[in-house]
C-alpha cells in the first residue's frame, strides 16, 4: 500500500526510504500503546493517515529547513525528513514522552537530518528562522502565527495542513499575512477533504 500510494502521490520512494517509513511506523505502533501517540492503532490506516497523509505535501515543499511545530509523534516531520534527506527537520513538542520517542526514532533510522525539541513554540528561540514552518492540525491559523512567527525567515512561508479551507481563519489574518496559493491535497485510500495553505507576510493574497 505505501509503495502504491507513494506512486499515486508522484512520489518515487527508494528501497532505503521504504524501509525506514515501515520501520518508523512500527516504533510508532509499538510505543502508541503506552505514549497514547495516536488514536488511530490499525496498520492499514496508519500506513493512509499517518505515512501518506503527510507525504502528500511533498511533490510541492520548496525550502531547505523547516520546524514541524505540534510535531506530535512525528508527522508529518519524520516522513519529510525521510524523503527529504538533504533538507533539514526541527521537530517541535512541548510533550516530554513524544519527544524521547522521536529521539528514539532519530537514534534507531539514523535521521542525520531530524533535530528534536521539547519546548513551546513560544518559548523556541532557534539561532536563526526556518524557511518553513510547518502544521498538521496544530491550531487556527490566526493561532498558529501568533506562537510561531519569530520561527520563520524574512522569506519564509508557512505551510498549513488543513482539512476544509478555512476562509475565516484566512480573512483573520491579513493584512500582515496572505494566502499565496492553496494546494487541493488527494491522499491515497481517503475520501476526507485536505488541503495544503502556503501563507507568507506582507503579500497580496492569492486565489482560493
Amino acid at each position: 500500500m505505501l509503495v502504491l500510494g507513494a506512486q499515486e502521490l508522484g512520489l518515487d520512494l527508494k528501497t532505503r526510504q521504504i524501509d525506514q517509513l515501515m520501520s518508523y511506523l512500527r516504533l510508532f505502533d509499538k510505543w502508541n500503546h503506552a505514549f497514547n501517540l495516536s488514536a488511530i492503532r490499525e496498520p492499514e490506516a496508519m500506513v493512509k493517515l499517518h505515512l501518506l497523509d503527510s507525504l502528500s505535501i511533498a511533490p510541492v515543499l520548496q525550502g531547505e529547513t523547516f520546524i514541524d511545530v505540534g510535531t506530535g509523534g512525528g508527522l508529518p516531520g519524520i516522513p519529510l525528513a525521510i524523503k527529504f534527506p538533504n533538507k533539514r527537520f526541527t521537530l517541535l513538542d512541548s510533550a516530554g514522552k513524544k519527544t524521547r520517542f522521536l529521539f528514539q526514532v532519530k537514534q534507531e533510522l539514523g535521521l542525520d537530518n531530524v533535530t528534536v525539541e521539547n519546548l513551546r513554540a513560544e518559548q523556541f528561540r532557534p539561532a536563526e528562522g526556518f524557511d518553513g514552518v510547518i502544521s498538521r492540525a496544530f491550531a487556527s491559523l490566526p493561532n498558529m502565527i501568533s506562537c510561531c512567527a519569530h520561527l520563520l525567515k524574512a522569506d519564509g512561508r508557512f505551510w498549513a495542513m488543513k482539512g476544509q479551507i478555512p476562509v475565516e481563519e484566512l480573512k483573520e489574518i491579513e493584512p500582515e499575512y496572505a494566502l499565496e496559493c492553496c494546494h487541493n491535497l488527494k491522499v491515497p485510500g481517503v475520501e476526507a477533504q485536505r488541503c495544503l495553505l502556503v501563507i507568507k507576510p506582507n503579500g497580496k493574497s492569492g486565489s482560493l
